[in-house]
């Protein structure tokens, strides 16, 4: 499956939406956790994107180069539709994700924010856990970080 990365301002409003839609899907409805899903941080972001054969996104996550939320680079948002989890989407954003840096930012770390549950998904990367547990939104999450990816 094609992975598709675009900067903000050159994804349609229509795929802008399915992003959108999407991420309060499953992380607002499914994990039922009201948040503030427009934190004005999308502008910033490159945004990584997988369809299925009728051109629905089914997965995304962004990604945010050093110096733009912080010191380090960053992903967040990674979001795989339901429907089309164990399907290795995940993974391969996550890949494609950290080719980009690798590519674009190198010697850069990558900082990110999980999902407790989600901690061997991203060790499984290269990712370290730092510092302890902590509640965001009201779900367990740990902040992790990839030194010096390259």
């Amino acid at each position: 499956m094609k992975i598709e990365n675009k900067r903000f301002q050159d994804l349609t409003k229509s795929a802008l939406y399915a992003i959108l839609r999407l991420r309060v899907e499953v992380f607002v409805v499914e994990q039922d956790c009201p948040y503030q899903e427009l934190d004005d941080w999308d502008q910033l972001a490159q945004h990584f994107l997988m369809k299925d054969k009728e051109g629905q996104i089914i997965a995304t996550l962004r990604v945010f180069p050093p110096g733009a939320r912080f010191a380090s680079a960053s992903i967040g948002r990674v979001v795989v539709k339901q429907t089309n989890r164990n399907e290795g989407l995940g993974k391969a954003l996550m890949l494609e994700a950290l080719n980009w840096l690798r590519d674009n930012y190198s010697n850069c770390s990558v900082q990110i924010s999980a999902q407790t549950y989600l901690k061997k998904f991203y060790e499984n990367f290269g990712f370290k856990q730092v510092g302890e547990g902590y509640l965001e939104d009201g779900i367990p999450h740990i902040g992790m970080i990839l030194e010096n990816i390259d």
